[in-house]
């Protein structure tokens, strides 16, 4: 399926957009803003089809960033990074590694506003490329010492979310039993699955890659073709893919007690969380739900406190979303406004401060 989104308002300190010399693709780094410190944010290589797509997601997620990196306290600006591939590329060896070297160049013109990190299509293999050009990556492999693959971490914070998103809606937060579809099986998706799965979840799932029906079976999961999922009835529906999947239409014809998922920019529109609220759908806002990664390697980089420490404070990401939810209730407003007034505060005292 293909969401093409509109262009968001221009609301950006510096958006640095090239040609990769070495790869002859697109590369777009957005610093959204640095107000709460150096950016964070990683790199996503995807396919689409005109290079102003790839610009504007660029643009969309940096400012999700901002939010998220806001929200969950973190002294961490908004950035985003994209590679874009045109329609029908495949890239070999060669030319991947050329991209991140790119990428690695445009990174560097920041001067260290702006730090890289694996996301959509790139991997902690890829940033190790990127950190033969810039020192403004975090989340290298293991294997050289860096703190690994965030997926896990994200994962946790995403587990911690629908706990806190089925208490509300069901009176408990047990996921035995309740009927979850997931709509993306990737590194954070997958994983989501999986510890469902181990905890009794009746689980009903999709993924653009039909690969992904193997590892489905083996959970015990349901299978429906993607474009579909959204037609489930169920308690909670977990969008884990490409942003866009939540449109008019689709929101119309949901028949869930909640949304509460991974995937940056799941709403169409930003009106989409008016018309969920109307339908009685509660919805956890993306940019807190999928923030446990960015935590895991901000804290990481900065050594912030030991593992278990680090682990603890993502698992909290569930108590950010009781609070954000205590806040709609209270104030009549959707959640998503209770959570973007929740950054703003943040970003407000930031500024007077002159936090970095």
């Amino acid at each position: 399926m293909r969401h093409t989104l509109p262009l968001p308002d221009f609301t950006h300190e510096r958006v640095e957009v090239m040609t990769g010399s070495r790869s002859g693709l697109f590369i777009a780094v957005a610093l959204h803003s640095s107000v709460l410190g150096s950016a964070l944010g990683g790199a996503r290589l995807w396919t689409y089809p005109h290079w102003s797509d790839a610009l504007g997601d660029a643009l969309r997620l940096s400012a999700a960033m901002t939010l998220k990196n806001a929200a969950a306290g973190l002294n961490a600006g908004g950035g985003k990074s994209v590679i874009g591939l045109p329609e029908d590329t495949v890239l070999d060896a060669d030319r991947r590694r050329a991209a991140f070297l790119d990428l690695g160049d445009a990174v560097e013109l920041l001067g260290g506003q702006y730090r890289t990190a694996e996301d959509v299509g790139s991997t902690t293999d890829d940033m190790l490329t990127v950190s033969e050009r810039t020192a403004h990556v975090v989340g290298l492999p293991s294997t050289v010492g860096g703190s690994g693959e965030p997926a896990g971490p994200t994962s946790l914070g995403v587990y911690a979310s629908l706990q806190a998103v089925l208490e509300r809606v069901t009176g408990s937060a047990d996921a035995a039993d309740r009927r979850i579809t997931i709509s993306g099986l990737g590194q954070v998706g997958g994983r989501l699955a999986s510890r469902l799965a181990e905890n009794g979840a009746r689980l009903t799932v999709t993924d653009i890659n039909p690969a992904r029906r193997e590892f489905a079976e083996s959970l015990g999961a349901a299978w429906v073709e993607p474009g579909t999922e959204h037609l489930i009835a169920g308690d909670v529906f977990v969008p884990a893919g490409i942003g866009g999947l939540l449109t008019d239409e689709v929101i119309d014809a949901l028949d869930v007690k909640a949304v509460c998922g991974p995937a940056n920019n799941p709403l169409a529109e930003r009106s989409g969380a008016g018309r969920l609220a109307d339908r009685g759908i509660l919805y956890a806002p993306d940019f807190v739900v999928n923030a446990g990664g960015v935590i895991y390697l901000d804290l990481e980089a900065k050594q912030t406190g030991t593992s278990d420490e680090i682990m603890a404070r993502v698992a909290g990401i569930g108590d950010t979303v009781r609070t954000i939810l205590d806040d709609s209730e209270a104030r009549s407003i959707t959640p998503l406004q209770a959570a973007e007034e929740l950054a703003a505060a943040r970003l407000r005292a930031g500024a007077q401060v002159g936090v970095r």
